[in-house]
């Protein structure tokens, strides 16, 4: 069965609005779009933690899917991310959208869950979520990303959609990974560990 990775960006409060340009998505008057732009640095692999959808097929959630729509099919072939997702197979969760525009993408019928749970069982490529904040609140309520990747970066927010919003089921996780880059971005792998284990600090 194939693997379905979750990759965000995210600040040190765990926001993931927004992070490439302020007109990215200013949804409920959010004014920081762009947060991710001081902190480039040249030794942050996109393609190790699936962000540039290299070797993936590409589960996206309708918001993600309408911005990226808007921006890298216009983009030149000399660009490898535009070269990547423009050619990969997009999976477009939405229950308004009945037609794509982008080539190699289609809508995912009916509950999502079960079209997941069904794309996992092909053949294929792993499936790679990038951005799509509601869509992971779904998949991992029903315990089915089997891979976290995520790039957090010195930044407060304060406000903002954010990974896990409040009522995520509770899970362990377990760190399999992580690099920190010159500008102090920690970046992380992580896979599900099973339930959290309780006890009190200080006693066997």
């Amino acid at each position: 069965m194939r693997k379905l990775i979750a990759s965000t960006f995210i600040s040190l409060d765990g926001v993931m609005q927004a992070p490439g340009a302020p007109e990215e998505d200013p949804t409920e008057n959010f004014t920081l779009g762009g947060w991710t732009f001081a902190f480039g640095d040249e030794a942050m692999d996109l393609s190790a933690a699936g962000f540039d959808g290299k070797d993936r097929e590409l589960v996206l959630g309708r918001k993600t899917y309408e911005i990226f729509e808007g921006y890298w099919p216009y983009q030149t072939e000399d660009n490898p991310i535009a070269r990547t997702f423009n050619a990969a197979k997009k999976h477009v969760a939405s229950r308004t959208l009945k037609s794509l525009r982008w080539n190699n993408s289609s809508v995912l019928g009916g509950d999502v869950v079960s079209a997941i749970t069904a794309l996992k069982g092909q053949p294929g490529h792993d499936l790679q979520i990038i951005g799509s904040g509601n869509l992971i609140q779904t998949l991992q309520a029903a315990s089915l990303i089997d891979e976290y990747n995520t790039w957090v970066y010195p930044v407060v927010l304060g406000r903002g959609k954010r990974l896990f919003e409040n009522g995520a089921r509770p899970c362990a996780l377990r760190l399999v990974a992580s690099k920190i880059s010159k500008t102090g971005v920690v970046m992380c792998t992580y896979v599900p560990a099973g339930d959290i284990s309780l006890g009190t600090v200080g006693q066997a």
